[in-house]
């Protein structure tokens, strides 16, 4: 499967009724409840030496599928969730590369103070800042592929986003970003693209897995609270999207 020639265990699968308190048109459900929208492999290793590295560092990697489509008229897109903090006191990060198509990661703080879209392609690494909340959007017409490495020392929350109805901002099929109205104070969206941070060693075209055994570039995954400059500097802003003003 894409760059993966290891064990691939069983997909943990989401399907629209599994997805139904985010999405911008709940009724959609009714289409086909028990579609597949996406597939997540978890715990994935090549060796026993890698699994036993990845451990012993309280890592994880992870793949996941995200077929091109829609729901209703939004396009398809993961459940979304925050990431709690470290015992620092520091939010645990996270991040991905797209292995193949091209990736939305719609980022936003709690208070939806700040919302991004951060746009990537096949080869792009993308470093989710602490005390960012992610949705992870397919808005082309191939499947999208992802991998990703994140600390085992936590459980991702998804109950913020349940309770508002998804993220600040819904990416419809005709390419539009509707507001969610349970958000009133939502910022403007701002559009992003990865940059990449020599510390996390991110440049574009790295292989996410060729990082496993290197404790060096993958340490802040779980002590962020040492980074700051270089979270800073992981995205680069492109604009402010003005968005539509319509409601779903």
């Amino acid at each position: 499967m894409y760059s993966w020639d290891g064990p691939l265990p069983e997909a943990h699968v989401r399907t629209i009724a599994d997805m139904v308190k985010v999405l911008a048109a709940p009724e959609a459900v009714g289409e086909d409840p028990d579609r597949p929208l996406y597939f997540m492999y978890r715990d994935l290793a090549k060796t026993p030496e890698d699994r036993s590295w990845l451990s012993s560092h309280a890592l994880r990697y992870d793949m996941t599928v995200i077929p091109a489509g829609h729901v209703g008229h939004e396009f398809v897109k993961t459940k979304g969730h925050f990431h709690p903090a470290n015992p620092a006191g520091t939010g645990y990060p996270e991040v991905y590369e797209v292995l193949a198509g091209k990736a939305h990661f719609l980022l936003q703080t709690r208070d939806a103070s700040d919302v991004m879209l951060v746009e990537a392609v096949a080869g792009d690494v993308v470093v989710i800042p602490p005390g960012y909340g992610h949705v992870t959007i397919n808005p082309g017409a191939d499947d999208l592929a992802l991998a990703n490495i994140v600390s085992t020392a936590f459980e991702s929350d998804y109950t913020q986003y349940v309770a508002m109805q998804g993220a600040a901002y819904y990416e419809m099929a005709d390419g539009s970003l509707v507001k969610n109205p349970r958000y009133r104070k939502a910022a403007l969206l701002r559009l992003a693209v990865p940059a990449p941070v020599e510390a996390f060693c991110t440049a574009h075209g790295t292989s996410l897995y060729s990082l496993v055994g290197h404790g060096t570039c993958l340490g802040y995954l779980n002590s962020p609270e040492g980074y700051a400059p270089e979270f800073t500097g992981c995205l680069r802003d492109l604009a402010v999207r003005t968005v539509c003003a319509r409601t779903p």
